[in-house]
């Protein structure tokens, strides 16, 4: 009973899965033992005899009221259950296992909102004890509710039929990008092909000084995956509000300049290109989320509710990419003695983040000055600032420098993008142009 009412369940449903399996063993038990688990029965005799029959299937020895009968008598459980006369109900109640796998479903239905119930208790009567630390505690909470709403999904085998019509389809976007890239393609071919692409469940880490072009290099990489690949992406922008961000996603996608955005000097060429700009964005699958300073547990909340959007994310559709400018506006929830603890933790949360959602995590992050003093300015893995957990979490770190900005170029757009690190591929040097009044990244070979 819960709040004096009774807990949710079926018995009539229990009934008939179990007089399914006494009239038919064979073809029950290959529907049902998939979906049903022996604590799923609400009623105590129909879980213990649920308990009986797998284990006589276990040992091979065939299921009817006579070998059940002994089954739980050897068990001492045949009294429990209301002796033999209980299992000859069962038989007698059904005549046919044709909707055997439906009325499991609702044994198994009835059982998830027993547990909900259990658990929303649980976290009701933990409320009531103040914790200390509350977003923890939501945090937790719904980590539970997640899992419980992932318990359900199982798959079985496929057919060859399924698999080879999955197959074709990836092996057709695959052709239509003629590209060798494996995961969340960034727009940019010769990152791509350095990278195979984004990889699911990778920390990826981009790192520059000041008014180097983080944000537009990310927010590039995230237009080009979502126009271009359709791929969702979720964006938080610590930074920028969310209009903010959109303006410059606007100025990039329509070659509009960012300051004439701002101050509002637009002609009617600039107009035409923005409403068409607006357009094609507007359908683009980006979300952004600019909460100002939230914990690491707040952002892989957030992340997991769109992980599993099934509105977002489809079957035939599992990539993704979540962003986060930038790292160091995050702040842990814990109590850290240092800055530097913090960013760590914030770090490892973010890598945790990549691998519970299995996508693609880029977080950028600043660097410490001591890039400044160095006489080329190319930054390196030490100038990662205030923790040197991000090198060791991060599964890939990318520089931005401009070499102009420290007087050894003459082209003022010329822009390196360093890959520090990449723990599964090689690091090198990808050469991009910034175009800087349209904040927007392009591939060096295509400055013309």
């Amino acid at each position: 009973m819960a709040g004096g009412r009774p807990l949710p369940h079926s018995k009539e449903a229990e009934t008939s899965v179990l007089g399914g399996i006494l009239l038919n063993p064979k073809e029950a038990l290959d529907q049902v033992v998939e979906l049903l688990t022996v604590d799923d029965f609400y009623v105590p005799a129909h879980a213990e005899i649920y308990h009986s029959m797998l284990r006589l299937e276990e040992l091979g020895n065939p299921i009817d009221i006579i070998t059940l009968e002994e089954q739980l008598r050897s068990n001492d459980k045949l009294k429990l259950i209301g002796g033999v006369a209980t299992l000859a109900n069962l038989a007698a109640r059904v005549s046919t296992v044709e909707n055997i796998g439906y009325h499991a479903k609702i044994v198994r239905d009835k059982a998830t909102l027993r547990t909900l119930i259990q658990e929303v208790s649980e976290v009701a009567t933990q409320a009531y004890d103040d914790p200390d630390d509350v977003q923890t505690f939501l945090d937790g909470a719904e980590q539970k509710i997640f899992e419980l709403s992932q318990r359900a999904i199982s798959e079985g085998f496929t057919s060859i039929r399924d698999l080879l019509l999955k197959t074709f389809n990836s092996i057709e976007q695959r052709y239509e990008r003629k590209e060798d890239v494996t995961g969340v393609p960034t727009g940019y071919p010769d990152l791509d092909e350095m990278t195979s692409g984004l990889q699911p469940s990778d920390l990826i880490i981009v790192a520059a000084r000041p008014s180097m072009g983080k944000t537009a290099f990310c927010l590039n990489i995230a237009q080009n995956a979502a126009m271009q690949q359709n791929i969702p992406v979720l964006i938080f922008s610590l930074e920028m509000s969310k209009e903010a961000l959109v303006e410059r996603l606007l100025a990039a996608e329509a070659r509009v300049e960012s300051s004439k955005i701002r101050r509002g000097f637009l002609d009617q060429y600039d107009w035409m290109s923005l409403t068409r700009a607006a357009s094609n964005l507007s359908s683009a699958p980006i979300w952004i989320d600019d909460t100002a300073a939230p914990s690491i547990l707040e952002v892989r909340a957030k992340a997991r509710r769109f992980r599993a959007d099934r509105t977002i994310f489809s079957e035939d559709n599992q990539m993704g990419m979540v962003v986060v400018d930038y790292l160091q506006l995050a702040r842990s929830h814990g109590r850290t003695q240092s800055r530097e603890q913090e960013v760590a933790e914030i770090s490892r949360g973010l890598k945790a983040l990549a691998k519970e959602v299995q996508l693609p995590v880029i977080a950028l992050s600043q660097l410490r000055r001591a890039a400044e003093d160095r006489k080329d300015g190319r930054p390196q893995l030490s100038d990662l600032r205030e923790s040197g957990a991000i090198e060791q979490d991060a599964d890939v770190i990318m520089f931005i420098h401009r070499p102009y900005e420290e007087g050894s170029s003459t082209r003022k757009s010329e822009t390196e993008l360093i890959i520090g690190k990449q723990r599964n591929g090689p690091v090198g040097v990808v050469e991009l142009m910034f175009i800087g009044k349209y904040t927007r990244f392009e591939s060096r070979a295509r400055e013309g």
